[in-house]
């Protein structure tokens, strides 16, 4: 009897039974959190000009000294810019025993193409300590008796009317602070008339003056 009942209601339970599965469907879904939308945008176009990148800075050129005199090995050393005497006297070994190291200023700063001699104790008729150069051929201080350009004098010799701190630094048993005497001198004097006064600035006297004798004029 009951196989006949489901034969003949067979479309009604089929009905009711989609009925009640969407019915449950619409439930479930409507209790689904809202999805926020989607937004697209379209890719922002390249800037038409690229910035080239920074050009990068020069190296300065290494200094090229030749050290001779008192040290471990003479020869022609290649130092970085802004080096002083003092590196260039290291790069060839450091001082031998006899080195006069008083006479010679090792915190100048080295010019391309220079001669540094390091000169020996008692020492005669030894060459200036700083030759060559920029500080020589193309000085730039603006120390001493007011000249803009304070040049040696004719033969390559040293002016002490015109010559500046550097300058007479580089003369034998000449320091920084001697230097600045001999201008202070001149300065006060009116200039040297004759080589042989520069023994009246305090600390040079006779020994000295024979040192420098050869290597000075008032040219």
């Amino acid at each position: 009897m009951n196989g006949s009942w489901l034969d003949r209601n067979r479309n009604l339970v089929f009905v009711s039974l989609f009925f009640i599965a969407a019915g449950g469907a619409g439930i479930f879904y409507s209790r689904q959190p809202a999805q926020s939308a989607v937004e697209i945008r379209p890719v922002e176009e390249a800037t038409a000009t690229a910035v080239p990148p920074p050009s990068p800075s020069p190296t300065p050129a290494p200094v090229r000294v030749y050290v001779t005199g008192a040290v471990v090995n003479s020869d022609v050393y290649f130092l970085s810019a802004g080096s002083i005497i003092k590196d260039a006297i290291a790069a060839a070994g450091g001082f031998t025993p006899e080195a006069d190291r008083e006479r010679i200023n090792q915190a100048l700063e080295l010019q391309d193409q220079q001669q540094i001699h390091v000169p020996r104790q008692d020492e005669e008729n030894a060459p200036p300590p700083v030759q060559g150069g920029l500080s020589q051929a193309e000085p730039n201080s603006n120390q001493g008796s007011g000249n803009n350009q304070a040049a040696p004098g004719a033969g390559g010799l040293i002016n002490i009317n015109t010559a500046t701190v550097e300058q007479l630094d580089s003369l034998p048993s000449i320091g920084p602070a001697i230097a600045q005497r001999i201008i202070d001198y001149r300065e006060n004097v009116g200039g040297f008339k004759v080589v042989e006064q520069i023994t009246e600035v305090s600390g040079i006297g006779d020994a000295t003056l024979a040192k420098i004798k050869d290597l000075i004029t008032v040219e």
